[in-house]
């Protein structure tokens, strides 16, 4: 992997991890486009993917990091009896849409990766994740504009409804943000609060990610030159995530009432496009 393909992954990974397009998607997706030849599940390939995810996870905090601190302060006590229970509850609602992706990905995603992770099923994923994307606004729009509640409002049951979509990214092309904030549209939340639950998840489930993959390298030879190159990486892929996770917050505040119809049309077209370039060059 060259230092400009490896630039190229990181800014996606960066991105797209976020933006609700599906990660894994386009990072099967555009190699595949490109013709580039290495190879992303060789042993070779995972301290540069242990990186990418450290990196965002890293991004992902330092933009929470006051939503942690008042989580934590609050679990401990230390702003009073109504705020302890306020704290407790959204951390138990974290854990509880956190439990379906930790089964179902111990379970099944082995299988669900070597089944679907090839390019061709990726961008047919992406078209339909388009497709989830523009049908949670539509039916939100027929139920009405979303709730004013905040995060500490959600219920037990939302969070069993947001975590039991995140387990649909499982599927190379869908968007693990998308697939959560349209779950939150369907339980009637706003796109900002929607959002905000669906980044704090994926501090833990990226974290979960990284141990999970750098466990892994226990066995794996150390390559200095690798390192640097991933390390780069990781900044690239922080940063791009830092500034995505600002932009997207400020743009659902901003654009409640139909915020991921952009993002839904984009998959729609890329997927479309990317299954004829790929049928007609087989």
């Amino acid at each position: 992997m060259s230092f400009f393909q490896a630039m190229i992954i990181a800014f996606l990974q960066g991105a797209t991890e976020l933006f609700p397009v599906s990660s894994l998607g386009h990072a099967v997706i555009l190699p595949a486009l490109l013709h580039w030849s290495f190879d992303q599940h060789a042993p070779a390939f995972l301290p540069f993917l242990v990186m990418l995810h450290l990196g965002t996870s890293v991004a992902l905090l330092i933009f929470f990091w006051k939503d942690w601190m008042a989580l934590a302060k609050g679990a401990l006590g230390g702003e009073g009896r109504s705020l302890q229970m306020q704290s407790l509850h959204i951390l138990s609602l974290l854990v509880v849409a956190t439990i379906p992706a930790v089964v179902i990905g111990l379970l099944f995603e082995h299988m669900l990766r070597s089944l679907f992770g090839s390019a061709s099923a990726a961008a047919i994923f992406l078209f339909l994740n388009g497709f989830m994307l523009l049908l949670a606004e539509r039916l939100r729009g027929v139920s009405g504009q979303g709730d004013v509640r905040t995060v500490a409002d959600m219920t037990y049951k939302d969070a069993v409804v947001i975590g039991l979509f995140q387990c649909i990214a499982f599927f190379p092309g869908f968007s693990r943000s998308g697939a959560t904030i349209c779950a939150g549209l369907l339980r009637g939340l706003r796109h900002d609060t929607a959002a905000r639950f669906s980044f704090l998840m994926a501090e833990p489930v990226i974290i979960a990610a990284t141990v999970h993959e750098a466990f892994k390298l226990r066995s794996e030879p150390f390559d200095p030159a690798q390192m640097h190159l991933a390390l780069i990486a990781a900044v690239v892929s922080g940063l791009t995530a830092l500034a995505s996770t600002a932009f997207l917050m400020r743009y659902f505040r901003d654009h409640d009432r139909w915020a991921l119809s952009p993002f839904a049309y984009y998959c729609m077209a890329a997927g479309a496009a990317a299954t004829v370039i790929f049928h007609f060059s087989s």
